[in-house]
């Protein structure tokens, strides 16, 4: 039987942190267009597709930026030229489709198609901008929000 070396077992860590990270995002990004930043723990990195977003991820997009972002339940995110999405809390469990959904946009627009969380647990889900609250009863909508960082 052949064992691992130390840079053999470095490496199935890494892949393993890797799996687990990637299991506890909040979603991916599936397309990105132009200038976007996704800010965490203070850090700005450029997003790219196939990056998984993280509950508390802040997303801007520049004047020429959009984002689209798949959630795990499914829920499909659109964030138009010149916005700023905070994720601000994410949870889902996939067996029993409960959770938690609460974002914030900041400015600009912001497409929704609602998934399996706001079909299974409709008061768990939220958006909001600085003027508005809007509760998700398994829908499509679009907000828009002209102030604010």
């Amino acid at each position: 039987m052949k064992t691992l070396g130390s840079a053999g077992m470095a490496l199935v860590a890494v892949l393993v942190a890797g799996e687990a990270a990637a299991a506890d995002a909040a979603g991916t990004v599936k397309t990105v267009r132009g200038a976007v930043t996704v800010e965490r723990g203070g850090q700005k990195a450029a997003a790219v597709p196939g990056m998984p977003v993280e509950a508390a991820d802040r997303l801007v997009t520049g004047p020429d930026g959009s984002i689209g972002i798949t959630l795990r339940d499914q829920t499909l995110l659109t964030a138009g030229p010149n916005s700023t999405l905070a994720l601000e809390r994410y949870s889902f469990n996939p067996t029993t489709h409960g959770g938690e959904l609460d974002a914030h946009l900041k400015r600009g627009s912001l497409a929704v198609i609602s998934g399996k969380l706001a079909k299974a647990s409709p008061e768990s889900v939220r958006f909001r901008t600085d003027s508005v609250t809007l509760g998700v009863r398994g829908t499509e909508f679009i907000l828009e929000a002209s102030s604010g960082q």
